[in-house]
């Protein structure tokens, strides 16, 4: 089992050239003089490691107007067929647009607040050219060259619909669909939907720990628009362990999924059935795991070194969005 080591709130001693990097970060960001030590050390770290697109979505978190700076680093990863590859999702690194690409490109939209415009309409339309007959969507294509790419993207079956990929996909895209009503029409969101709320509701048991976590994560953003997600969001609840932590099996030992994954916003139809005391233990360890380099760690296996940092730049970003929503970090 991975050990990790705490940055703690108070000020950590750091190299001179680490210091001049939190110097220099602090004053990009103007309107946070009074920036905490724990957001300071982040945006280091982000700065230092992080990839070109989300060192953009740490400014928009933090009130900056990069969103179009952000949307642009996206379209590095985009192809002309309207999907997106070439490691959008870290540990898939082929250029084939994926649907794993698919549901990072919503997010993105979704967390600079921006509507997609008609690259969200073109991606939609790319996601109904690769769904199959029954709605939903392959775990992953073909893969011309597997380079860098994680095995259980390569082995995976295109002819099979994976309900883990297609709830994932689907959820950042009603997201975006709030902003969007070209998005929140298209028949390839509708039928994928469908797809999926046929297969939560036709569960007779636990799915495995991921496809039960996204499963949660596509109710609890649309359960107050759609009544039969409302409906289905107990059942799912009560297949979670009392302390909301999901082991992952076949994973690493330490590798698990809990609340602040599958509802990171507070009054949520999920956030509401989970208790209170869970979604306190897990805020104050997603503060405690951050490193003594200012980033957040992940406890899953990687394809690289540099899926990995592309990973922890993400999920440190994340972490600081999670922990702002739930009114952890200042404002």
């Amino acid at each position: 089992m991975r050990t990790y080591r705490p940055l703690p709130l108070a000020a950590q001693t750091l190299s001179a050239h680490a210091s001049e990097l939190f110097k220099t970060t602090r004053r990009s960001f103007a309107h946070t003089a009074q920036m905490p030590e724990q957001l300071e050390a982040a945006a280091a770290f982000v700065t230092t490691h992080a990839r070109i697109l989300d060192r953009h979505r740490l400014r928009v978190l933090l009130g900056d107007d990069n969103a179009p700076q952000a949307l642009a680093a996206l379209e590095a990863y985009s192809n002309p067929d309207g999907g997106y590859g070439w490691g959008l999702e870290p540990d898939l690194r082929c250029s084939e647009s994926q649907p794993g690409a698919a549901l990072h490109a919503f997010e993105l939209w979704a967390d600079v607040g921006s509507p997609g415009g008609a690259r969200a309409e073109r991606l939609c339309n790319w996601l109904a050219s690769q769904t199959l007959p029954d709605g939903g969507l392959p775990f992953a294509l073909p893969i011309a060259d597997p380079t860098g790419c994680s095995p259980w993207w390569v082995a995976a079956d295109p002819s099979t619909s994976s309900l883990q990929i297609t709830t994932a996909v689907v959820a950042n895209a009603h997201r975006v669909a709030t902003h969007n009503p070209v998005v929140a029409a298209h028949p390839w969101l509708r039928e994928a939907t469908r797809f999926c709320l046929a297969a939560i509701g036709g569960l007779r048991s636990a799915p495995p720990a991921y496809v039960l976590s996204f499963s949660l994560r596509l109710l609890d953003v649309i359960a107050d628009t759609t009544p039969a997600a409302a409906d289905l969001v107990t059942k799912l609840v009560d297949y979670l362990p009392t302390d909301g932590v999901l082991a992952v099996e076949g994973g690493l030992d330490d590798e698990a999924i809990r609340p602040l994954d599958y509802a990171p916003e507070p009054k949520t139809a999920v956030r509401n059935l989970l208790p209170a005391s869970s979604v306190a233990a897990d805020l104050a360890r997603l503060t405690d795991l951050q490193q003594a380099d200012g980033g957040w760690p992940i406890d899953w296996a990687v394809a690289s070194p540099a899926a990995a940092l592309d990973w922890r730049g993400y999920v440190t970003v994340r972490t600081l969005g999670v922990l702002r929503r739930n009114g952890q970090l200042g404002r």
